[in-house]
């Protein structure tokens, strides 16, 4: 028997669906939090009651048989030719059955047609007569209130939407218009069970934007090829093919087989000059903004699908930590760090006015996609703040932007520029000593703190988050001070 996220494996890869199958199941962990039944709240929404609910492991048999006895059926479990699937929720009416599909995000688009179409597929094969296809998602304009309200929470709607977030494609239309037989596929899954793991085979969805977890046991020599491999060239989609014939280092890409991004540009003049590509020029016009004392900050927080307090929407995060290191013109490094266990946001904020400089630069890395956002929010959320935050905005800086516009490039990034990749190259260790070791992790045990679970350790994973949190500014005030050395130094 199988479920859609066995099909959805087998189509991206066999070896992964292979090696899924053969390796102990691990508890999966959202990312997005998600503390309330979201099933018993769309219920709510849609007004469905006198319904059966299906459980994890119940035998197909009792879904078919509650079709007779019910008016609704809540995460019912249906199973035909080998394939299992759960459906969100089934609606008897006087031609057939509504099938509603849950979508926990604010705006559903057709990229997984597959879960889509292969539901229909297993509940046409049973004769179940299906009428309206209809979408329950979370509603991107709500607001809570004091208490959580289900119909405003949720909006049902009988389209996706397009990449603008407008609506789109109707689900029922785009649905049939994708539908195909899943039998042979099913077979192909339990004749591969039968064989040996094929040989892996590199693409770009093994280390695309989310590598692989099966990345290294595929690849293992990956670890060890050469920093200048130009395997490492970024976003080029001729990488292999070059590689295959023999064009083995960065500086031996093919221009005419190149986007020709800034990135790409500094990543071989970075192979050609033995090891660093700076446009000293470029990033020097850039320091010269930074006014001292330069703030080094970092934020942390949650991010809930379902707002848990009042003033929140949907998918808004709540800050828990902050922290921040002042780099003095002397080189002296002051440290300052804050961390909530519930909800203290505006004592977060406040605390925040008091422990930045009230002059000086204050730095981020990756500051436009993050810091400053979450500024932003916090100043609407309190407008009697709201000014004074605003201001932190405008004394910003993003660290990232030097290198994520190809100004600087050392090979040892070998392809990526992240804060710990570089600050990794610079401090070897520097993150590995950490209990903590990224930011998903930092928000796990987090939440132990937050629903004050018993069992726990508070004390440690206190000091724990205030380790993780503290590298991370610390490791922005190093790579500043990286990028003032080799702008200085001689080429």
């Amino acid at each position: 028997m199988y479920h859609i996220s066995d099909l959805k494996k087998f189509n991206r890869c066999p070896r992964i669906y292979m090696m899924d199958q053969n390796s102990p199941k691990t508890p999966f962990v959202r990312y997005i939090r998600l503390d309330d039944e979201v099933t018993a709240l769309a219920a709510k929404k849609i007004g469905a009651t006198d319904y059966f609910v299906g459980e994890r492991g119940d035998d197909p048999n009792r879904a078919l048989a509650a079709l007779k006895q019910y008016d609704w059926l809540m995460k019912a479990r249906f199973e035909y030719g080998g394939l299992r699937i759960k459906v969100p929720f089934l609606h008897r009416t006087d031609t057939g059955y509504d099938l509603y599909f849950l979508f926990i995000g604010l705006y559903p688009h057709s990229e997984d047609m597959q879960f889509y179409c292969d539901t229909v597929w297993v509940l046409e094969k049973l004769g179940i007569p299906l009428n309206n296809y209809y979408m329950i998602h979370l509603n991107a304009e709500y607001v809570r209130g004091k208490e959580l309200d289900p119909s405003e929470l949720f909006v049902v709607s009988t389209h996706f939407y397009n990449n603008k977030n407008r609506p789109g494609k109707d689900v029922r239309a785009a649905i049939k218009a994708s539908m195909q037989d899943v039998s042979q596929q099913i077979q192909a899954m339990d004749e591969l069970l039968s064989k040996p793991l094929p040989s892996p085979v590199r693409s770009h969805k093994c280390a695309g934007r989310q590598k692989c977890r099966y990345f290294d046991l595929c690849f293992p020599e990956a670890a060890s090829i050469a920093d200048n491999s130009i395997l490492f060239l970024s976003g080029s989609q001729y990488r292999y093919a070059m590689k295959d014939e023999g064009r083995l280092l960065l500086k031996d890409a093919d221009h005419t087989r190149i986007e020709g991004t800034p990135m790409q540009y500094a990543e071989i003049m970075a192979d050609k000059n033995g090891g660093l590509f700076v446009d000293r020029s470029a990033v020097g016009s850039w320091l010269n903004d930074v006014v001292y004392p330069v703030t080094f900050l970092d934020f942390e927080w949650e991010c809930f699908a379902i707002p848990p307090y009042e003033g929140m929407r949907p998918y808004d995060v709540l800050l828990f930590e902050y922290s921040i290191h002042v780099l003095h013109r002397d080189g002296t490094l002051d440290h300052q760090v804050f961390l909530s266990t519930h909800d203290d946001r505006k004592q977060l904020a406040a605390s925040l006015l008091k422990d930045i400089p009230a002059y000086g630069t204050i730095m981020a890395y990756n500051a436009d996609g993050a810091e400053k956002i979450r500024i932003r929010e916090l100043a609407e959320m309190y407008p009697e703040l709201k000014e004074d935050l605003l201001k932190l905005n405008d004394r910003m800086m993003d660290l990232q932007f030097p290198f994520a516009n190809g100004l600087v490039y050392d090979l040892r990034m070998r392809g990526s520029w992240s804060l710990k990749t570089i600050m990794n190259m610079l401090e070897e260790n520097s993150y590995h000593d950490l209990d903590i070791q990224h930011g998903m992790e930092a928000v796990f045990e987090w939440r132990h703190l937050d629903r004050e679970e018993e069992g726990v350790d508070r004390q440690k994973i206190i000091e724990e988050l205030k380790e993780y949190c503290s590298m991370d500014s610390y490791a922005t005030a190093i790579v500043f001070q990286w990028l003032q050395k080799i702008v200085t130094e001689e080429s």
